[in-house]
């Protein structure tokens, strides 16, 4: 399978992401708008969220940090985050059970 190949879907303004949603994890490789932002929420998935481009400011529980490729960040189930793309951004989320929202 190419990334490439999966239909892009727009979940948040900015935000397009393709998803690969397997039994008990949803997979997302998402390209981010710079200035794009998502506001504080939370869920009760699991999250990694590891940058591949860009620089991308993330609040997790109330802690602010900014995130370069390599770097991943871990949100536990329910810890409130949000996130604001600095640059245009490529990331990639672990999101643990399914994002039924999101197929």
């Amino acid at each position: 399978m190419n990334i490439q190949d999966i239909e892009q879907k727009e979940i948040v303004k900015g935000y397009k992401g393709r998803f690969v949603h397997m039994e008990t994890f949803t997979l997302a490789f998402w390209e981010v708008e710079a200035g794009a932002e998502i506001p504080i929420h939370s869920h009760v998935h699991e999250q990694t969220t590891q940058v591949i481009e860009g620089e991308f400011e993330m609040t997790v529980d109330g802690v602010t940090k900014i995130y370069t490729p390599g770097m991943l960040v871990t949100i536990p189930s329910f810890a409130k985050h949000g996130g604001k793309a600095i640059t245009a951004c490529k990331l990639t989320d672990v999101f643990c059970p399914v994002r039924e929202d999101y197929k």
